[in-house]
Parts: C-alpha cells; structure tokens; sequence
C-alpha cells in the first residue's frame, strides 16, 4: 500500500515553485544565498521551508553536493523533501555510503516519515555499495508496514538483489509485486543479462511484450544486447523493427545497443550503416564504430574513424583509446601505439585499467617486453587481463623462465589464473618442446578444473602434438566430453604434422556428423594431410568444398598447403601456375616451397625462375642463393653453380645456421654447430669424438665417462 503522505510531498514540490519564483533573483544568484536563505527559515515560514527544499534541489542538480550538503548541515529544521533531496544527490553523486548514512538517521528520526521514494533511494544505494545487510533490512522493513507494495520499492528491490547478485531473490520480489510498470520490467532484464542469464532476460522481454507493458529506449537496449551476447542475429532484427515503430531508433542509446548487435552477430556493414544514419553522434557510438573496425582487422580505418571523432569535437575515453591501442598492437604499429600513449599521458587517462592492459598488450607483441614489464609494474591495480597479457607476452616471446614466473606470482599475489593466461604457457611448452612443464601444467589445470574448456583442451592436444606425445594428444581429445570445433581442429592439425594423414582425414569427416562446422584452421589442417600422402584430387576437392559449401575465402596459408601439395606430386608446373593464378599477393613463402620442389624432383628451369622470384623481394636471401647452387651442381651445371656462389660471397650474405636445444635438470642448452660457448663444451665435443670413433675402446671410455658425470 502506497503512504498517503507522498500525494503531499507532490503538491508541496508543486507550491516550492510558486515560492521559488516569488523571491529576488539575486538571493539565487549571489554566492551569499545560501545564508540569506538560512536566515529566512528561522522566521518558521512554510513557506520559507519550501523555498529551502527548492534552492536545496537545485543545488544538488548542479552537482555542487558539498555547497548542499553546508546548507542541509545548517538548517534548524528539515522535513522528509529536505532529507530526500540530500540523499538523492549522494546516491546520483555516486556516494551510496553517505547516503545510506543519511538515510539511517533519517529512519530513526520519530518526527520523520518515510515514503515509497526516499525507500526506493536507500535500496538503490544499497545495490550499488553491494550491501546485501542493509538491503535485507529495508527489505524486511518494506514488507513490515507494506510499502513493498509501492511499485517503486518493488521495482528498487528488484534491482538491489540483481546487482548484488542474488537473481533469485530478485526474481521472488519480481513475481510477487502486485503492479508492474517498464522499471520493474526492466530491472529484473537487466540484472538477467548483466548476470549472463541472456536467454533468460530476453524470455522476460517477450513476457513484457505479451503483458502489453510500453518499453523505453533502456530496455530495447539491454534487450538487444541480450541478443549480441548469444548471437542471436533474428530476435535483434525484429527487436529493430519495433524501435523503429515506437520512433526509438534515433535515440543514441538504442542506436549504439543496435550497433554492437549487428557487429557482435558478424553483420559488420549494417553497425556502419547505423552509424552513418545517426543524426547525433556522443563518445559510445565513435568508440563502437572503432571496435567495429578493430574486430574486421581494418585498424587503419579505425584510426581514421578518431581522427573524424576528434574533428567532431567529441572528446575520447578511456575505452576509446584502449580499442584504439588495441587495434595498433594487432598490426604491429608500434610508433603509432607511442603517440596514443603520449596522449592518454597528456590527457589523464593513463590511470585507466583498460588503458594499461591495451599499453602492456601493445608492447608485449612489438616485442619490447622490458617496455611491457614497466607498464605492468607501475599499475597500481592488476585485474586478470593484466597478469594474462604479460604471460602471454614472454611466452609467445619464447622466454619461458620469465613465463613462468610471473604465472608463480600471479598464484602468489594475483587473482586465479584463467584458461588464457595457462593456454598461453602450454602453447610455450610445445614450441619449445618442453614436455616435463607441459605435464605439470596439465595436472594444474586439471586440479583447478580448467581442463574441460575448449581453449585449454585445443592447447594441450597441441602441447603434446608438438612434443611428440601424438598418443597423449588423442587421450585429451577422446576423453573430452563436450565437442567444440577448436578441440576438433587441433587434433586434426596434430595427426597432420605427425603423418598420420588418414586418421586426420577421418576425423575431418567426422565433424559434420557431431554437428561442428570446420572453420579456416581446420582446412589447413586437412588441406596438410592430404599434401603429406599425395591426394591431389581430394584436396582439391576440399578446397572447393570450402568456398563453396562453407562460404570460407582460402587465403594464402590454403593456397600454401595445395602448392605445397602439387609440388610433392611432382606437378611442378602446376604450383607455379597456381601461385601465378591465385587471387593473393605472392610471397617468398610460395616460392621457397617450388624452389624446394625443385630441388628434389630436378627441374632447373622451374628452380631458377622460382630463385629470381625470391631474390626480387629479398636480394639477400642466402638460403635461396646455397639452394639454386645445388640445384645447378645436382644438374651437373658447374659454371652457373659456381657463378650463384661467388655472387653470394660478393653480397657478404652468410647462412645462419641451424641450432636445437635439449632440457637437462629444468636448464635449456642451446646447440649451434660450430658453436663452443657451451660451460660443458670440452666435454660435448669429447663425448662426440668417442661416439664417432666405434671402436671397443671408445663404448668402454663412453661408459666410464657417463658414469662420472653421473656422480
């Protein structure tokens, strides 16, 4: 039941502005109205009290919260519209802890009255400081005189107990509110979605929408962003229909919500045809259009989409900047990622979380990792993206100690590590080929539970591929109880590499069975089985298959693996002509593949034009000069073999050689031949010496020797 003292409270902020208005501007105006209007109320006029309350409202509506909070201070007298102003200015000021502060004195004041309004301002200071004890209070206290009738503190409660997470609860003061108005809709959507309950939130939308309840532009726009979160392209469309019926579709909240809906559900074009038709553009639709651009990996046009921002003089945020930096740490542009940090320095907005963690992300893949260690140092506040940005970076660095360092301090002192930052380690594991560490973090991640996520399960399976453990890889795989087409792609990759090119194909055609849809990783890996027998036609018929049934366009690793494919066929004139043919710039990659073949199957001809390919876009190429040589010696061709050799000495261009490494007692040794700067280099290269002797003598010297160092 409604208090009937609220229709009063209405009528005297109707009456405060007759009074408002009767008085001399210049009390308003002056810094000395505050006082004058003090002095006033000491005369006891009602009216006097409602002119207090006005100027009081209006202080608070300009932001000038301590200038109120002196006035409120200063009064000999308030009622409920003076303490509801006050505690309305904390909880819009974003300080929920005096306001609830105010409110308790307010509660226990005999001379005071509450009503629905003031209830609902506590509860909603109670979500947004997450204190769950004193919402259950008021909770308790709403239904106890019945003001948890009141649509107002039904619709509060719900929104305190979505944002501090009990759903549940919200849910039961949801279904038992005897009146029901777009707040209340709204807030128990919201707190779903913001929940990660999608399905659910939009479930209620449709609820609303049968009820017949008017929605307004928020909850169209937390209802679509229910829709980009599950990709649900169809229900966002027909949600734009009825933005577009309602006259909602030119607001800048519906029109952003919109935006992200199509870029998320992969209808790019239509977020940057929505952008165009905005009439006004605020700081959240530039920011949404440079992500758009960021995410189709067209980052030069985001960073031209901020310099149009910039001209428009909308000013940038933290999250502008952090997407922008974002997008120049994906292509590389390490000057371009130092200007934008020079002017979030400039700006302020270095201290911006999302800011940092683009910055250390940016360096950590320029590769100045020293540069990305002092970012990382200096952030007073690390959340998870931080510490799993840094890891990452040493190790797709290759620096494996460091990696795993600062996996052991984020255990220490940092939050739980997640499934990215231990993908990231385990990918270090098979590059390096480090098995030993790669086992132990698969107990970790067995032990916290990571090991059923799909990035976790495609790391190991890659892990052990690339260790040589393939019967461990496919342990993972057959014991994965939830398909997902990166698990499935590793696997087929791993068989791949390992030669066991049936098994991979087998299981490529197993995937539409389970019903996953192979993406362009998983054709490479098939596309690899099939070079590695020599089934020209089935590749090729795979790589129809792609762009014709699966809309994928080959890009130059596919055309890679095909050319790769005709060249150990011997179809060498073939390759050359697809790498001629193919809609893609040609690289030295291709050609390196043709002059290989060339090699093997003896073509001089095809070596040499494949040679002055390479040497076009890298004169210096010494692999490819030593190659050509060899291709003349094997033909017999001394001359033109001894003319490619001395060309390459008069460049000055040496080979760098080969080097391995083995894992001995958790220390790396580095192998290059030649090389002597190994600590243990007279005893390597005496233990060579004995192998290649093969003599009696030398096995039992070997064995003698082994057992020393042994001690």
């Amino acid at each position: 039941m409604v208090s009937p003292l609220r229709p009063c409270i209405r009528r005297l902020y109707a009456t405060s502005s007759i009074a408002y208005a009767a008085e001399p501007r210049s009390c308003l105006a002056s810094g000395t109205s505050t006082d004058y209007l003090t002095r006033k109320t000491h005369e006891g006029s009602q009216v006097d009290i409602l002119l207090i309350n006005s100027r009081l409202k209006e202080l608070v509506k300009m932001g000038h919260l301590c200038d109120a909070r002196r006035m409120f201070d200063e009064l000999p007298q308030r009622d409920e519209i003076s303490w509801t102003n006050m505690i309305a200015g904390y909880v819009n000021g974003s300080d929920p802890s005096e306001a609830l502060s105010l409110f308790s004195r307010m509660w226990v004041d005999p001379n005071l009255q509450m009503d629905p309004f003031v209830l609902s301002l506590a509860l909603k200071a109670s979500g947004i400081s997450m204190n769950k004890k004193f919402g259950d209070s008021l909770h308790g206290y709403s239904v106890k005189t019945g003001f948890v009738n009141s649509v107002f503190v039904g619709s509060a409660l719900v929104d305190m107990y979505m944002k501090i997470g009990k759903v549940w609860d919200a849910r039961i003061v949801f279904n038992e509110m005897p009146l029901r108005n777009v707040v209340s809709w709204t807030a128990v959507i919201t707190g779903l979605v913001h929940a990660g309950s999608d399905m659910d939130g939009l479930m209620s939308f449709a609820e609303m929408w049968r009820a017949g309840i008017n929605y307004d532009s928020y909850t169209l726009a937390i209802a679509l962003k229910a829709c980009a979160n599950l990709g649900e392209l169809n229900y966002g469309r027909e949600i734009h229909t009825h933005t577009i019926k309602k006259g909602l579709d030119a607001s800048s909240y519906v029109a952003n919500s919109l935006a992200t809906m199509y870029n998320k559900c992969n209808k790019l074009n239509y977020g940057l045809q929505l952008f165009k038709k905005m009439h006004a553009k605020d700081v959240v639709s530039w920011t949404t259009m440079i992500a758009t651009y960021v995410q189709m990996g067209q980052e030069h046009l985001g960073i031209q989409t901020f310099l149009q921002m910039r001209e428009s003089d909308v000013s940038p945020n933290g999250f502008t900047f952090s997407t922008l930096i974002s997008g120049c740490a994906n292509i590389l542009k390490l000057d371009w990622g130092e200007q934008l940090h020079a002017h979030v320095l400039r700006l302020g907005l270095a201290h911006y979380l999302s800011v940092t963690n683009s910055l250390v992300t940016l360096y950590s893949k320029c590769g100045q990792l020293d540069s990305a260690t002092k970012m990382f140092q200096e952030m007073s506040t690390r959340d998870i993206v931080s510490w799993s940005t840094i890891i990452a970076g040493y190790a797709q660095g290759g620096y494996g100690e460091e990696a795993f360092d600062f996996l052991s301090r984020m255990r220490r002192s940092g939050p739980k590590p997640t499934e990215f930052a231990l993908a990231s380690l385990l990918s270090l594991c098979g590059s390096m080929a480090i098995l030993d560490q790669g086992k132990q973090l698969h107990a970790h991640v067995f032990i916290i539970g990571l090991d059923h996520t799909a990035m976790i399960r495609s790391a190991l399976i890659n892990m052990y591929s690339k260790c040589g453990s393939i019967g461990e890889a496919s342990t993972v795989f057959y014991k994965m109880e939830n398909d997902d087409v990166i698990s499935w792609t590793a696997m087929i990759n791993g068989y791949a590499e390992h030669g066991y090119s049936h098994e991979a194909i087998k299981l490529f055609e197993e995937m539409s069975k389970v019903g996953l849809r192979p993406d362009p990783v998983t054709f490479i890996g098939v596309l690899s089985a099939c070079s590695h027998v020599g089934l020209v036609d089935l590749g090729f018929h795979y790589l129809n298959l792609m762009s014709k049934m699966y809309k994928i366009t080959p890009s130059k690793e596919h055309y890679g693996c095909m050319i790769d494919l005709l060249c150990r066929a011997g179809r060498l004139h073939d390759a050359e002509n697809m790498i001629k043919t193919m809609p893609l710039d040609q690289d030295d990659v291709v050609w390196s593949t043709l002059l290989r073949a060339s090699r093997l199957h003896g073509d001089v001809e095809c070596g040499r034009r494949a040679a002055e390919q390479i040497l076009k876009m890298d004169p210096s190429c010494a692999g490819t000069h030593i190659t050509l040589a060899n291709i003349y010696s094997s033909a017999g061709k001394w001359r033109e073999a001894a003319k490619v050799r001395k060309l390459l000495k008069s460049k000055g261009v040496i080979k760098e050689p080969g080097w391995s490494w083995i894992k001995v007692k958790d220390q790396i040794s580095a192998f290059v031949a030649g090389d002597r700067s190994h600590s243990q280099s007279e005893e390597i290269y005496y233990i060579l010496d004995l192998v290649a002797s093969k003599t009696e003598v030398a096995v039992f010297e070997l064995d003698c020797l082994l057992h020393d160092l042994e001690d």
